[in-house]
Parts: structure tokens; C-alpha cells; sequence
């Protein structure tokens, strides 16, 4: 388990690393690795006074780590919250006494009255913004009744509806929550709102309750219930009651969901709906890794229908989407393709289009922004006409293709080097640290390489000729990046033991005479070694486990 540490803190000193063992290394692989760095660093090997100076400040460190790692109680708690733990935290929260599981079972328990304290704080809200633009006037215009008016020329494009609602939760206990939401509308200069507040209460593991009051102008008062209930593993229920007071009388309406898992990634649903407008809905939802599939029908009044739509996700950084659909019923038929992407750590972008029968043409805009959503319905035309689909999706594609290369790319470049530079900021103090005990050790490590080459040498064995760590340039490498990488030959040297070379897959950079010369950015080593008189090559990210000599590492001798 690697060490909790809080965003944005540094901490080189890993221990399993300048120890050179596994996390799950056994006593005898502690206490061997512990032995030779111990021959290496131990101060009475040194004679000149600075050397014997640099060789206890390491073997301090060295004694430290396995001191920490060799300790159950200290090595569980170094696990759970890293160094800092051993100085103040770890201590503070468990006793002595207590065993690792007793500690780890500890840390899940403060972890858990953590979590509901930042519940009792969390107000989770939720908002969504809608704007409909009525641009028919750009493609169902003509031009005749233009002739005699000024400005004829122009299309007209005009706002015709909004919608804006907007939630918050309020925890009132570990189990009871108030939310409070409202909306307002308007359409065509006719419009309203409302406001609303449930309070929702988890009765047990397997269900909750919540109760729901309303007032606005749009629907008149309202009361009404949610229940949820889970009948068995696989399957649960869902009730809504609710009851309109208006001046035409009270209106009311239920609503029963039954969901069932047909498999691990597919769920059956089947709804009813009574009141004004019944009906009876079923659907099969399948969603896995790289796709989405649904299939619905519904009978009632006045809609029925059926629909079918598929999408497909690219397994990419941005989270690339495109999808597809096809409903048809009474009201006529709609097909509709579009596509999403992320563009930023906290937000999605995403455009569909709508052409259908007697609909016409539309473009849905759609930009999800942490919690809050941003609709942007386009209606082009009341007719098919072949122009306003092909403008519909090239057109937001051209946009997209020349927002993200001119703005959203430069500015979470500068973003992520603005990131960057604060982080090396903070950890300029301990980089120069690890840079002197490296530039020590390296110095220590001398006479030991020397007698190990020697070594090595007079059986044909492993000798590393030249060694590097940090980031290389490669072809897909900016233009300005420069390579910053240190030479670790002799570091990586004075590890090799009887022809071997192995290392765990533990930060290379807390290695004896390792540091970190890029941080923040991805780092490999760069090996190029000689065994049995044969030349070898490898490249080894970060976070590998690596282990020579091998026979893929071979360099050709026409190479």
C-alpha cells in the first residue's frame, strides 16, 4: 500500500526504495538489503573527514528506513500515511501496543468519520441552464417577403424559451438529508416557477423515503412521496406519489418502476405511469467498457413508442463518445447521432443532432461543468432539408476542430506547466537535499563500484557502461523540450550482485544515489550494459520492476 499523502506534498524519502525491496519484502530481504548498504555507508570505512561526514548522514537514513520497515506497528503505519505519519499522525492515532491489522482497521474507522464530517458540510449542488434559440429564419426564410422591409436581408435568430433550475442538499444527520430546489421558466414571453423541499431519510441498507413539498405558480401546490426499496441482490423498486392542488381540482399521479440485473452489465426496467397521462414503458439497458445500449417501448397516452440507441466509447484520455438513435411513434419519427468529449479535467462537451419527422432539424449543445449543466437547443428548420443536416454537423465539428486548437489546448498546457512549477516550487528545498546526499553517495559508492567491476570483469559478467534517469526527448517530444536526465552509472553499478542487477518496482528516484531531476513529469532509465562481452540495451519506464541481464536486451551486431 503506498503512502497517503495529501495532494500537491512531496515526500521522497520512500523507503522501499532506498532500501531497494519489495513493499511486500520479507525480514531476511530487509535485513540483507539493510546489510549492504550498511558495508557501503558505515562511517569507519572512511578516513578523509568529509567523506566520513557525508557516510553518516546516509547511513542515518539508511539505519532509519529499516529501523521503520523492520517495526510491524511503524511499517503499517509508514503504509497507511507515509513519512509524516512516523513523526506525529500515526502516533497520535493508534497506541503502540496495537497490531497492523488492529492499526489499518483504526485508520478505515477515522477514515469513515472523516468522510461523514465532510458530509455534514457537503451541499452537493446541482444546476442546469437551458436556453432554446429559434433559428428556422436561417434555412425557412424567403426571400420575397423580405424585399420591402429593412434589414430584410439578415435571418433572424431569437431566444424563444429558458429554462434554470438549481438543488442543494443539506446533510441533517448520517442518515437525513433536506434538499431544496426551484426552477423558472418562460416560453414565448409566458413563464413561472417553482420551489420545492424534500426531505429524504435512509430507513436501512436496503431502502429510503423521502417526502416533497412544492408551491409555484406553473404546477400550483404539490405533495408527494419517493420510496426506494432493494427486494433482493439483484433487483429493486421504486414508488413516486404526488398529488397537484390547482384550481381545476387536484390532479392526481403515481409512478412504479421495477428494475431488475439480467447479467453483470445489463438491467431490465419496467414502469408504469397513471394519472393524466398513463402509460406502461419497458427497457433493456446494456452498458459495459466500451459501449452503451438501450432498447425501450412504451403504450399509453397520448405517446407511445419504441426506440433503440447505441453508443460507443473510445478508450482515450478524453473520454471520446459517439452515439446514435432511432425513435418512432405516434408523434412521427426522429433519428438522432451525435458525439461528447472531455475538453478539461472538470468539464464534457457534447452535440447532437435531431432530424425527424414532423419535427424537423434541430442541434443540441450540451457542456456539463462539474455539476452544472449548459443545454443549448438550436431548432433549424420545421422541414428536411438536406443543407441544415449538413450544416447542423459540420459545423459544430469546424468549431470544435478550431476552439480546441486555438483555446482549449494552449490553455490547459499553461495550466498544467502553472501546476508544475508551484509543485517544483514546493519541493525545491527537498530536491536539493536529495541532490547532495545522491552527489554523497555517489562519492561513497566509488571505492566498492571499483572492486565490483573488477569483479565482474574477471568472469565476463555484468558491467554497466552508461546509465541515465530522467525524461528523454523522443520524435513525439515538443520542439523546445530539452532531455533532463543525471547519470546514474555508478549508483546502478554498485547494486549489481553476483552478475545481476535487479530493481523492485518502488520510485527509482529514492535509490542510493538517485534524485529526481524533472518533477512532476514522466522519468525512465536508460541502461546500456555489456554482458559476456555482448552489448545490451534497455529502456525501463518508472514504476517497472526491472531485472538484467536478459536476452531481449541484446543489441545485433549489425545494429
Amino acid at each position: 500500500m503506498a503512502p497517503a499523502l495529501e495532494d500537491g506534498e512531496f515526500d521522497n524519502d520512500d523507503y522501499y526504495s532506498l532500501l531497494n525491496v519489495r513493499r511486500e519484502a520479507s525480514q531476511e530481504e530487509l535485513k540483507g538489503s539493510y546489510r549492504r548498504l550498511c558495508m557501503l555507508y558505515h562511517p569507519d570505512k572512511h578516513r578523509d573527514p568529509e567523506l566520513k561526514r557525508q557516510a553518516e548522514q546516509l547511513f542515518n537514513l539508511v539505519h532509519q528506513a529499516y529501523e521503520v520497515l523492520s517495526d510491524p506497528q511503524s511499517r503499517a503505519i509508514y503504509d497507511i500515511y507515509g513519512k509524516r505519519g512516523l513523526d506525529v499522525e500515526g502516533w497520535e492515532v493508534v497506541e503502540r501496543k496495537r497490531s497492523p491489522v488492529e492499526i489499518r482497521e483504526e485508520f478505515e474507522r477515522l477514515q469513515r468519520e472523516r468522510e461523514e464530517r465532510r458530509l455534514q458540510q457537503r451541499t452537493n449542488p446541482k444546476g442546469m441552464i437551458s436556453v432554446g434559440v429559434d433559428a428556422t429564419d436561417l434555412f425557412d426564410r424567403y426571400e420575397e417577403d423580405y424585399e420591402d422591409v429593412p434589414g430584410g436581408g439578415f435571418p433572424h435568430v431569437e431566444i424563444n424559451k429558458m429554462h434554470i433550475s438549481q438543488s442543494i442538499e443539506a446533510p441533517l444527520t448520517t442518515s437525513d438529508t433536506a434538499v431544496l430546489s426551484g426552477s423558472l421558466s418562460t416560453h414565448n414571453g409566458n413563464g413561472g416557477g417553482n420551489i420545492n423541499v424534500a426531505l429524504r431519510r435512509v430507513t436501512s441498507a436496503k431502502g429510503w423515503g423521502e417526502v416533497e413539498f412544492g408551491a409555484g405558480d406553473t404546477h400550483g401546490p404539490l405533495l408527494g412521496m419517493k420510496i426506494f426499496r432493494n427486494l433482493t441482490a439483484r433487483c429493486f423498486v421504486t414508488a413516486q406519489c404526488g398529488l397537484h392542488f390547482s384550481s381545476r381540482g387536484v390532479r392526481p399521479g403515481c409512478t412504479t418502476m421495477l428494475a431488475r440485473h439480467l447479467d453483470k452489465n445489463t438491467m431490465g426496467y419496467l414502469q408504469w405511469r397513471w394519472g393524466t397521462q398513463s402509460s406502461m414503458n419497458t427497457s433493456i439497458v446494456r452498458d459495459t467498457k466500451t459501449s452503451h445500449f438501450t432498447l425501450a417501448m412504451q403504450l399509453g397516452i397520448p405517446h407511445s413508442f419504441m426506440m433503440m440507441s447505441y453508443q460507443y466509447k473510445f478508450q482515450d484520455d478524453d473520454q471520446t463518445k459517439v452515439k446514435g438513435s432511432i425513435k418512432a411513434g405516434f408523434f412521427g419519427t426522429v433519428v438522432e447521432y451525435g458525439a461528447e468529449r472531455k475538453i478539461s479535467r472538470h468539464s464534457v462537451l457534447g452535440a447532437t443532432v435531431s432530424v425527424g419527422v414532423p419535427q424537423g432539424v434541430s442541434l443540441k449543445i450540451k457542456l456539463n461543468r462539474a455539476s452544472q449543466t449548459y443545454f443549448f437547443p438550436i431548432h433549424l428548420t420545421d422541414q428536411l432539408l438536406p443543407s441544415a443536416v449538413f450544416y447542423a454537423t459540420v459545423g459544430p465539428l469546424v468549431f470544435y476542430l478550431a476552439i480546441q486548437r486555438l483555446v482549449i489546448r494552449p490553455y490547459v498546457r499553461a495550466q498544467k506547466e502553472q501546476d508544475l512549477e508551484k509543485h517544483r516550487e514546493s519541493s525545491a528545498s527537498d530536491i536539493a537535499r536529495k541532490r547532495q546526499e545522491a552527489e554523497s553517495a555517489v562519492l561513497l559508492m566509488q571505492e566498492s563500484v571499483r572492486r565490483i567491476i573488477e569483479t565482474e570483469e574477471s568472469k565476463m559478467g555484468l558491467i554497466i557502461l552508461n546509465a541515465w534517469y530522467g525524461k528523454f526527448v523522443t520524435d513525439n517530444s515538443q520542439k523546445h523540450e530539452r532531455a533532463k536526465v543525471i547519470d546514474v552509472t555508478v549508483p546502478l553499478q554498485c547494486l549489481v550482485k553476483d552478475s545481476k542487477l535487479i530493481l523492485t518496482e518502488a520510485t527509482k528516484s529514492g535509490l542510493p544515489g538517485f534524485y529526481d531531476p524533472c518533477v512532476g513529469e514522466e522519468k525512465s532509465l536508460k541502461l546500456l550494459y555489456q554482458f559476456r562481452g555482448v552489448m545490451h540495451q534497455v529502456l525501463s519506464p518508472e514504476g517497472e520492476a526491472l531485472r538484467i541481464p536478459k536476452q531481449s536486451h541484446r543489441i545485433d551486431a549489425d545494429t
